[in-house]
């Protein structure tokens, strides 16, 4: 649920990025501090293992001007993926607009993608929330390794469902479709709260593109 404060006509949005530890999660946000617009960006929160492994949560606040007349905020978690830390990812889950699941191309890594998406949707019936309530967006990361699944059998483990999420092939090492995963949830987030917030005769709540003037040269 976004928050919104009209005195200060500030809106901020909560998006999470889960997925198997070491998929990518934190290099996405890493990538993404990189690459905006430091003027734009808070610094980047981050609480680590010495293997550097997240144990509770990185955080990035994004600003854009994505609501006429209001300063909007996404709010970027990641969440750890280790199984140990259930309570954790259950406590950043709550309220989130839009989820970003990182998934690990490696063949050998489908067994724990097949779990973090099954402990994913438990978290959100925990929270009284589900995957087909909420904006989700795939991202197959590690496609530049050798040993990368086919996108196609991906697709069959997590995205085969009568109306497939969004998804994207990416490398966030090097900041493949990092920022084209970021555009594509923070769209459907904003597309979802106009549809809830628009007037029941509206026709304008179409979504629009995170401005591209935020993003650093």
């Amino acid at each position: 649920m976004p928050s919104i404060n009209h005195d200060d006509r500030t809106v901020s949005f909560k998006i999470v990025y889960c997925g198997s530890p070491l998929s990518g999660k934190t290099s996405n946000l890493q990538q993404i501090h990189a690459k905006l617009d430091p003027n734009g960006c808070s610094d980047l929160v981050s609480l680590s293992t010495a293997q550097d492994r997240t144990l509770f949560f990185d955080f990035l606040a994004v600003e854009a001007d994505a609501l006429p007349g209001y300063k909007t905020t996404f709010h970027l978690y990641t969440v750890p993926g280790q199984i140990t830390y259930n309570a954790t990812l259950q406590l950043v889950l709550r309220q989130a607009d839009g989820v970003v699941f990182v998934a690990d191309s490696q063949m050998d890594r489908q067994r724990d993608n097949l779990h973090s998406l099954q402990s994913l949707e438990a978290n959100l019936r925990m929270n009284g929330s589900a995957l087909d309530r909420l904006p989700i967006v795939i991202q197959y990361n590690k496609r530049d390794l050798p040993n990368a699944a086919p996108v196609e059998y991906l697709e069959y483990l997590f995205n085969n469902r009568p109306t497939p999420f969004l998804s994207f092939e990416s490398d966030a090492r090097s900041g493949r479709n990092v920022l084209a995963t970021l555009n594509a949830i923070s769209q459907a987030v904003l597309h979802q709260f106009r549809l809830r917030t628009a007037p029941a005769d509206s026709t304008s709540a179409t979504p629009h593109e995170l401005p591209t003037h935020a993003l650093a040269a």
